[in-house]
Order: structure tokens, then C-alpha cells, then sequence
């Protein structure tokens, strides 16, 4: 596995913050340690067992050379969910989520391969030659407003192999098409959700800034474990075919 879970950071960060009791959704009661000003106090020993199978799962994925979607349009979450995108090449999602991203792949792919037309033809001067500086304004305009809304999935060839979700409620509509294309889910989940509906749930607070930085941190570690694992298999398998090509030659 990649970097172990330190439990001590997660209370450093608030993990184990809930929300009003009067919020509270009954099948969190597992991962609930006790209350505590009108609030739940999440049991971070099951946080750090939780969070370590996701960690193992994602490690996992990615060294199989698949790609895992990182989804946080929520305030909060859209920087850290950018910079971990940013540090393992993963598609991502902070600005919003709009229908039909994966469930509806044709309509969003040819957006996208409109907007790297676009970029393609501002890029070797083709619109430049064609147009005059207005109209050449408006399609960097509109591409700039493209990559507002499709950037972070542009290097999405395929549909992700897993989903990684900051908060289930804000995003909600990722979580609903990841589970009706059967894409696995890891999610943090805080105590006023439904974890049943994740596979990976991560109890833990999902509103401090803190909490989400340093469990996207973790995941991104993972995505990082993952391709280190991938890229030493594929040295590997290179290796051996080099070796057998030789003992052919040698023949």
C-alpha cells in the first residue's frame, strides 16, 4: 500500500466533524463515536479503516493502467480536487457537473473534441488566417469557456474505471450515473448521507477545507503508488520480451 493513514492527522484536519444531529442519516450510526454540542463526532478508527481499503482499491486500479475520475465542484473542494488532478495527469471535475458526463459519452466526447479542434486551429493560426481579430476573440472566448466546463475530462479517452467523489450530496448526480454504468465509487461520506450507496464510503467531514485536502491528498498518494506499479510492470514486460528476442537470436 501506499502512505499509511495517520490518524492523528485526520483530527488534526477535523475529519471527525459531523454534522447537527438533527441532520444525521441513520446508516451512518457505524462510523458515528458519540455527540458532542448538538453534533456527531465521527469514530476515525473507522475513517482510517475505511479510508486504507479505498487507498488499496485506487492503488490497485491505477496500476492496472485505468484512470479514476476526481469529482469536488463543491467551494471547498474544487482547489484541492484541481491540484490532485493536476499532480497524477487524472481527468477531473470542479466546476460543474453537467448531465449526461458519463452517462451520455457521445454528446460530451464530441464537445470535447470540438474544443481540441478549437484549440488545435487557434494554435497553428488557421482561425487567425480566416478571421478577422474579433471574431478570432470570440472563439478564444468560447474556448476558454469550453475548458471551463470540459478541461479537466479532455484526457478522458474512456469511461474512468472509478469514480472519486468529495462530497455525495453536492455531487449527487455523479454519484447517480457512476452506479448506473456500475463505475465503482469512492467517496467521503459525512454523517448526514447515505453510504450504502458508495463503495468506498470515507466517513468524515466534508465541509472544512482541511478534511479535503488531506483525504484527497491521500487518494492522490495512491494514484501515485498505482502508476509507479504500472510503469514498473510495464519496464518488466519489456524486459522479458527483450530477453526472449535475444534467446531467439541466439537460437
Amino acid at each position: 500500500m501506499s502512505k499509511s493513514v495517520d490518524i492523528k492527522e485526520l483530527f488534526a484536519a477535523g475529519a471527525h466533524f459531523g454534522h447537527k444531529t438533527s441532520r444525521w442519516h441513520p446508516k451512518m450510526s457505524p462510523y458515528i463515536h458519540s455527540k458532542r454540542d448538538g453534533s456527531h463526532v465521527i469514530d476515525l478508527t473507522k475513517t482510517v479503516e475505511r479510508l486504507e481499503g479505498a487507498i488499496n482499491f485506487v492503488e490497485d486500479t491505477v496500476a492496472g493502467g485505468k484512470q479514476v475520475l476526481l469529482v469536488g465542484t463543491k467551494k471547498q473542494a474544487q482547489e484541492p480536487i484541481k491540484k490532485a488532478a493536476e499532480a497524477t495527469g487524472m481527468p477531473f471535475v470542479s466546476e460543474r457537473w453537467l448531465g449526461g458526463m458519463l452517462t451520455n459519452r457521445s454528446t460530451i466526447g464530441g464537445r470535447v473534441k470540438y474544443l481540441k479542434k478549437l484549440e488545435e486551429d487557434m494554435a497553428n493560426g488557421k482561425l487567425e488566417s480566416k478571421y478577422n481579430k474579433l471574431e478570432v476573440q470570440r472563439f478564444q472566448e468560447e474556448i476558454d469557456q469550453m475548458n471551463h466546463l470540459f478541461g479537466g475530462i479532455k484526457q478522458m479517452l474512456q469511461l474512468p474505471a472509478a469514480v472519486f467523489v468529495t462530497d455525495v450530496l453536492h455531487d449527487v448526480n455523479a454519484v447517480r450515473e457512476a452506479r448506473k454504468l456500475h463505475i465503482p465509487i469512492v467517496a467521503i461520506v459525512d454523517t448526514n448521507a447515505d453510504p450504502t450507496n458508495i463503495d468506498y464510503p470515507i466517513p468524515a467531514n466534508d465541509d472544512a477545507i482541511k478534511s479535503l485536502q488531506k483525504i484527497t491528498d491521500y487518494i492522490a498518494d495512491a494514484i501515485q503508488a498505482g502508476k509507479a506499479k504500472a510503469a514498473k510492470r510495464q519496464t518488466q514486460s519489456e524486459d522479458t520480451k527483450e530477453a526472449e528476442s535475444k534467446k531467439k537470436e541466439e537460437k
